[in-house]
């Protein structure tokens, strides 16, 4: 799991998936999709822009995304890990897969699938601005501001969610459920884990 999904123990560690909620259906999620990509678009044309996806949860939203912009744009990951015992996070953050595109000088749009206490969002911004890029953007598809530790904002947001664990469309719990076309609310329960 995401270093800034797992700052504690899941609401779901240790149980079963009793029940899911539609939250977004594929429909709502491409008509947004298109949109942040028109709009991303334009703000970003004529520019040398460089897309940055974090790894794993962003991919599906990055290729879905780098598909609808009409500018040219190269495309590169990144993997971030934090270190601690068992499911408590040290805090501390490092790159499990750097980049491996020269950014200097460039405009850099982070794609990101969740934006959630904020740390890894920060400790990536912070770390890519040491590199020289023209600029730093961010584009998240869930801005989930319930545990936010950090003080973040994303330049272009998908949607906007107070709370709740949700998988689905690159979001995973556990490393179920990431490719499901829609993204979920999901509960903790008696059953199984399929959905």
């Amino acid at each position: 799991m995401r270093p800034d999904r797992s700052g504690g123990v899941s609401p779901l560690k240790g149980q079963i998936m009793e029940e899911k909620k539609l939250l977004y259906s594929k429909e709502i999620i491409d008509q947004r999709v298109k949109s942040l990509a028109g709009t991303i678009s334009r703000d970003l044309e004529g520019k040398d822009v460089v897309l940055i996806g974090v790894l794993k949860g962003a991919f599906i939203f990055l290729a879905d995304l780098a598909r609808h912009l009409s500018i040219p744009h190269a495309v590169d990951f990144v993997r971030l890990a934090s270190y601690g015992s068992g499911s408590v996070s040290s805090g501390e953050i490092t790159f499990s897969k750097d980049i491996e595109t020269d950014i200097e000088g460039k405009d850099v749009l982070i794609v990101e699938d969740i934006i959630d206490t904020g740390t890894s969002i920060a400790f990536l911004q912070e770390k890519l601005g040491e590199r020289h890029p023209n600029s730093i953007k961010v584009c998240a598809l869930i801005d989930k501001k319930e545990r936010r530790e950090r003080t973040v904002a994303a330049d272009y947001v998908g949607f906007a969610l107070g709370e709740g664990f949700i998988v689905g469309y690159g979001l995973d719990f556990d490393e179920k459920f990431r490719c499901l076309p829609e993204i979920y609310v999901i509960k903790e329960g008696n059953s199984d884990y399929s959905v």
